[in-house]
């Protein structure tokens, strides 16, 4: 007797489940914002449970959070009594005198006592992984942010004295900005007051032309501003996480404006803001579209002379990469390697390492699997989260309760003016630079071959910023170690990422450390280097500039022309071209 047949269902095929569990992350993203919850599980789980091995970690944390019952109690005594009372040494939200009166300064007391007690209770908890630390640091951060009472009307003295003098206006005109800001996000339109900076007009206005266009990159290059230039000609490569005319804002923020003025020859890149069509673009095509063919082009428009490089952010780390395979080729075209707030090794990262864990780029990657680009505005959100107070509570506030919306800059506008990244480039970028830290450890590859720090030897300058949350300066230092250059300058200046780049050179705010060595073995320790180098008042753009004249040949030349028809490089277009305009 035959036996009836039984259908059997077969385990599905491996690259099917990996496109399932893609699927699947995607999804989840679209419900935590792109984050992933199973890294910030892990890290309260890993904090849980190495608190209940810790008995004398739980008795300090229990009388902390008993001492601080008894403050809140015996402030609150006191400033029920009338007596003006400061509620919080150290938090400039509550230094104003109606912030010393009662509710208020209670309110303020027990928020700021809260806080302490919690950045005690997740920190030095033994055997915690760091990561974990950093991450339970980030959520506490950003909860804590969201609860303070400078945040809502009813808990702070100062709006509502603003809204009884104003008899509620205030108030009117908040909703009104609140109903303008979300009916332009869902137009896709830019942020209020940006579109008063037109890109050609106030912004990226520096006269030149474009002189080379390929599928990633236009090159710009700009008229001369003197009779005569110095022979060297800049190579700016700016990253293409913004738009590059954060180095060409308004007149008085030009960095590439400024540097026309005291005789370079300037050749900028512009981006192309990639499309779901770029998807494919890697670090490879980065480095040959973006740097090897516009050195290329350079070194034809400008013929027999070598090149001062520069690299800002992202585009540094490229540009160190495309250098280091220069000098292991015996290519030497460059002149000097100038890198602006750029890494190259990331062991490091700062505030952003609480994005970059295994889980958060597969999470990362399924999202930008689907749409092929990572958004300008999830990017936004990521940088905003690190620093809520600044970037989100306190525009908030000012916007939708004071009612008062905030004249942007020319940095706001440019801010506003995002972004794309393509999907396998980005992988790339942060997998093996930010997670496997792979070009510090020698393990970087380009088109298969390892790319070697220590082959840079020609003279450097280095520039950090003191508050950047994107490449910490005691990260960016590091590039000392990494490199061989026996003429190497480290700048630090005041100011964050971008706005310390941005430094006029009569910029009134602004200080700065620098130190020279001319061997490529001595250094010091970030700390040590910091001790002992003094601050000194002023730009770094001056101090930079001295720098290019002194690694320039002595005599003056006259300008070249713009682009080179005889060499395949004529003038195609005005400044700024057509890539940075794309949306």
């Amino acid at each position: 007797m035959t036996k009836p047949s039984v259908d059997v269902a077969m385990p599905p095929e491996p690259q099917d489940a990996a496109e399932l569990a893609r699927a699947l992350r995607a999804q989840l993203a679209s419900v935590t914002g792109g984050l992933a919850p199973d890294v910030y599980v892990n890290a309260w789980w890993d904090w849980y449970l190495n608190l209940a091995k810790e008995p004398p970690k739980q008795l300090q944390i229990m009388q902390d959070a008993i001492d601080k019952t008894v403050d809140n109690w015996s402030f609150g005594l006191r400033a029920a009594a009338g007596q003006p009372l400061s509620p919080a040494e150290g938090d400039d939200r509550y230094h104003g005198d109606a912030w010393a009166q009662w509710p208020f300064n209670v309110y303020a007391r027990s928020y700021r006592n809260y806080v302490d007690w919690w950045q005690k209770a997740w920190s030095n908890v033994p055997g915690v992984v760091p990561e974990n630390e950093r991450t339970l640091g980030f959520m506490a951060r950003t909860a804590m942010e969201a609860i303070s009472p400078a945040n809502y009307l009813a808990t702070n003295p100062e709006l509502l004295e603003t809204t009884r003098a104003e008899s509620g206006k205030n108030l009117v005109r908040g909703f009104s900005n609140w109903l303008e800001d979300i009916n332009r996000s869902l137009g896709g339109k830019r942020a209020t007051g940006t579109e008063k900076f037109v890109v050609g007009r106030d912004v990226a206005a520096t006269a030149g032309k474009v002189v080379m266009r390929n599928e990633l990159v236009e090159l710009i290059q700009y008229a001369p501003a003197t009779e005569t230039v110095f022979a060297e000609p800049i190579l700016i490569i700016p990253a293409w996480i913004m738009k590059y005319y954060i180095l060409d804002l308004s007149a008085s923020n030009s960095l590439v404006k400024y540097l026309v003025a005291q005789g370079h020859t300037v050749f900028i890149v512009s981006w192309k803001n990639p499309n779901a069509s770029d998807r494919g673009f890697g670090m490879d095509d980065y480095l040959r579209l973006g740097i090897q063919a516009t050195v290329d082009a350079v070194s034809r428009i400008v013929p027999d002379q070598k090149i001062q490089s520069v690299g800002y952010c992202i585009g540094g780390t490229l540009l160190s990469i495309a250098a280091a395979r220069f000098a292991a080729d015996g290519d030497q075209r460059l002149a000097s390697v100038t890198l602006l707030a750029a890494q190259q090794d990331f062991s490091e990262p700062g505030e952003l390492s609480v994005f970059i864990s295994p889980s958060q780029l597969d999470m990362l990657e399924a999202v930008m699997d689907r749409t092929g680009v990572l958004k300008s505005e999830q990017m936004g959100a990521a940088f905003a989260l690190l620093r809520s107070r600044d970037l989100l509570w306190t525009p908030a506030v000012n916007t939708y309760l004071r009612g008062k919306r905030e004249s942007p800059n020319d940095l706001m506008a440019w801010n506003a003016d995002g972004t794309r990244m393509p999907c396998r480039m980005h992988a790339e970028y942060l997998r093996q630079l930010y997670l496997n830290n792979a070009l510090a450890r020698g393990e970087f590859q380009v088109q298969g071959s390892p790319v070697d720090l220590a082959a840079i030897k020609v003279p450097m300058f280095v520039v950090g910023t003191e508050t950047d949350h994107v490449a910490p300066w005691q990260s960016v230092y590091k590039t000392r170690g990494l490199t061989r250059s026996t003429d190497y300058t480290f700048v630090l200046t005041s100011g964050g990422h971008n706005a310390g780049i941005v430094s006029g050179p009569a910029h009134p705010r602004r200080r700065h450390r620098v130190r020279t060595w001319l061997n490529a073995s001595e250094t010091l320790t970030p700390q040590v280097w910091f001790e002992t180098t003094k601050p000194k008042a002023g730009s770094w753009w001056p101090i930079w500039q001295h720098w290019l004249a002194q690694h320039s040949a002595p005599a003056r030349l006259a300008p070249p022309p713009l682009g080179s028809a005889a060499t395949g490089y004529p003038p195609i277009a005005d400044a700024p071209g057509e890539y940075v305009l794309q949306k």
